[in-house]
């Protein structure tokens, strides 16, 4: 589309040419009845001035040819500018456009390049006991690596309240048991089972009914950061001594997605998670323990 300049330009332009076609119209050409009658003698009894009365067609067509505007004559007039009618719609300016446009743009992209505001502490304990009291099941996979570097996968089952099963593959041989009351560890291998109160476990306090870490546990610190939230906690009534604990939650969802136990004589234990169902519950058979006259209570 053409800017208003340029329209009125191209108008100046047209003006200057018709009035320039005017000009030459203006000058009087010699009729060709009136040269016939300059080589005639008068007619009798007319005067002479009937034979110059003849050429008026030709100046009536001039007559015709003169603008009636006067001010048309003068080619730097510059037309009016034509009104739209009222029932148009107003045709932007494209410069006014632009700039309207740079400056929407320019505002989404501060909007777009501002930072996300980052989570409080009181806020990222709300959202990881919302997680953990979202479901009272859990199936994932889980992989685990030892103080001594080792490293073992599985299947883990949770089933609120106190029940929970590690299932460790092959050529892992353990298998840990919650009942909701007391928790076994067993080795398949040995056949042999360890007995212990579910009280003296360090992640007892994730098989609550409702999780509450302010009063459940000790909150030892709260980092937030680009890889998500961790929590660290103490518990000081596990077996053997304190256990240190490390909750790891996901950036973007929260979920629990691992946890870091430092054991009483400061071995670590990594726990992560993969593939989470909160959704499906298990099997109740998972959480059995056979309390036979092998076993070791503790």
């Amino acid at each position: 589309m053409k800017s208003p300049l340029a329209a009125a330009l191209v108008l100046a332009l047209l003006a200057a040419s018709g009035v320039q076609a005017v000009e030459q119209k203006k000058k009087p050409h010699p009729a060709p009845a009136a040269k016939a009658q300059a080589g005639k003698p008068a007619a009798k009894g007319k005067p002479a001035a009937d034979a110059k009365a003849k050429p008026k067609p030709a100046d009536s067509k001039t007559a015709q040819a003169k603008p009636a505007d006067p001010k048309a004559a003068d080619p730097k007039a510059a037309p009016p500018a034509a009104k739209p009618p009222a029932s148009a719609p107003a045709v932007p300016d494209p410069a006014k456009a632009a700039v309207g446009a740079a400056a929407v743009g320019g505002a989404a992209a501060a909007v777009a390049a501002q930072p996300p505001v980052p989570l409080t502490r009181d806020e990222a304990i709300k959202r990881a006991e919302a997680s953990l009291n979202s479901s009272p099941v859990m199936i994932a996979d889980f992989v685990q690596i030892g103080g001594d570097g080792r490293r073992a996968e599985g299947k883990l089952y949770v089933h609120k309240v106190g029940r929970m099963r590690f299932e460790y593959a092959q050529p892992a041989t353990m298998e840990v048991v919650s009942d909701g009351v007391q928790v076994a560890v067993r080795d398949r291998k040995l056949n042999t089972q360890d007995l212990y109160f579910i009280n003296q476990t360090p992640l007892k306090f994730l098989l609550n009914e409702k999780v509450d870490l302010q009063k459940d546990v000790k909150l030892v610190d709260v980092v937030i950061d680009d890889a998500g939230a961790s929590i660290s906690i103490e518990d000081k009534a596990t077996f053997g001594g304190t256990s240190k604990i490390k909750l790891i939650f996901d950036s973007k969802t929260f979920d629990l997605k691992q946890w870091q136990v430092s054991d009483p004589q400061g071995y670590e234990t990594l726990v992560s998670l993969f593939n989470i169902d909160r959704s499906s519950a298990p099997d109740a058979n998972l959480f059995k323990i056979d309390k036979g006259s092998l076993l070791d209570f503790r």
